[in-house]
């Protein structure tokens, strides 16, 4: 097998990264105006959202059925605009030619360019549902009504008319590994031909010794790194750390300043590896799951919506490796549930599962693991495919 670096080196001298103008401004903000300036084998190219900033508000996330909606009318004939631009700016030899395209999936009109212009496309994604989203506002099916329609029996029908794009991708990647996902993978395997997991992401990124690679984040808000400090200060025994950003009263605040710290936007990796953590409080994110695991902290599950639920019933129910909160909230409840996370039997029965699926997962991003080798297949069996 050929080195690993020696293909991503490969890559990185032909690697362009598309974003929306919005979000690369968000991106810039979040770091400085001149954050990409050093990655010179990278070029960074953007496209219009269709939409206007809320009030001027950079750090505003944009509503979800509005930027769905204007994926599916806007965006295919800008990205080929900037494809043509692009083949422009190769015959006079400025940049090299696109040869194949890497898309999350989101962004199902880039499968049609792919075909359009006869070039290799690999999908990405953590699961495959979500790459129908924006048909389900297109075709009026997103969002529900109202409330009803939770159980009004609407969420049990079949969808027949989503189209089967996947089919036409070269590859299908996604940011899991075998041991994790075994059942799945293979389901989908019989399904699609071209099925590969990778990951997790967050156990190759703990072994990549490229420091500058690296600092190539995709934060689009301004990280406080205050909490680094203040972990520091700290004993190194267990604390809780929760995930996710919420509105917190006045009182609130006051009672735990002797105690805790609370913060904006953590430099959650960080956080998590921090000898003082001794478990997670999450929304149950597929990325605070796969981060969580390669770092072995435990978790208590609180999930809200999406994929949060499924990777809530996926990790407690078949790894055994998290506490879920019920849904009817209780402060005595979720005590408890802290107190036997941190300090009770069931508590150190999960952590022992949890270095153990650590250490399985580190093996499989290694050299001669499967992630590792899917990974390596990827790389030159489609996307160097016309080298």
């Amino acid at each position: 097998m050929r080195d690993q670096r020696d293909v991503g080196n490969q890559l990185q001298e032909k690697l362009a990264c598309l974003d929306t103008e919005c979000n690369h401004k968000r991106l810039l903000k979040s770091k400085s105006p001149n954050a990409f300036d050093c990655f010179t084998n990278f070029t960074f190219e953007t496209i219009p959202d269709g939409l206007t900033s809320m009030d001027g508000d950079d750090d505003v996330s944009q509503d979800i059925r509005s930027f769905s909606e204007s994926i599916m009318n806007n965006f295919h004939h800008l990205f080929d605009e900037l494809l043509a631009k692009l083949h422009e700016s190769s015959t006079s030899t400025v940049i090299p030619p696109v040869t194949c395209f890497v898309s999350d999936c989101y962004m199902p009109f880039i499968v049609e360019s792919a075909q359009e212009h006869a070039l290799s496309i690999v999908l990405f994604s953590p699961f495959l549902t979500t790459y129908h989203i924006p048909n389900l506002f297109q075709n009026g099916v997103l969002p529900l009504k109202d409330e009803s329609y939770l159980t009004n029996g609407c969420l049990d029908i079949k969808v027949e008319w989503i189209p089967d794009k996947c089919h036409k991708a070269s590859a299908i990647v996604f940011n899991t590994s075998n041991e994790l996902e075994s059942d799945v993978m293979n389901s989908l395997c019989s399904i699609f031909p071209f099925v590969y997991t990778i990951g997790p992401s967050a156990s190759f990124l703990d072994q990549n010794t490229q420091k500058q690679l690296i600092s190539l984040e995709s934060n689009l808000w301004k990280e406080d790194t205050k909490c680094l400090e203040w972990l520091e200060s700290k004993k190194p025994e267990p604390d809780l750390v929760i995930g996710g950003s919420v509105v917190l009263s006045s009182e609130f605040v006051n009672k735990v300043l002797d105690r805790g710290l609370i913060a904006s936007w953590c430099p959650q990796e960080k956080v998590l590896n921090h000898p003082s953590i001794g478990g997670l409080l999450t929304h149950c994110g597929w990325n605070s799951t796969t981060e969580s695991i390669c770092v072995g902290v435990s978790m208590l599950c609180w999930p809200f919506f999406v994929d949060q639920p499924p990777n809530s019933r996926l990790i407690c129910n078949e790894w055994e490796i998290r506490i879920k909160i019920d849904t009817n909230v209780k402060r005595e409840e979720v005590e408890k549930l802290v107190n036997e996370l941190m300090v009770g039997d069931k508590g150190k029965k999960m952590r022992k599962k949890e270095m153990e699926l650590k250490k399985k997962v580190e093996e499989e991003t290694r050299p001669g693991g499967s992630s590792y080798i899917n990974l390596d297949k990827v790389i030159k069996e489609v996307l160097l495919k016309h080298y």
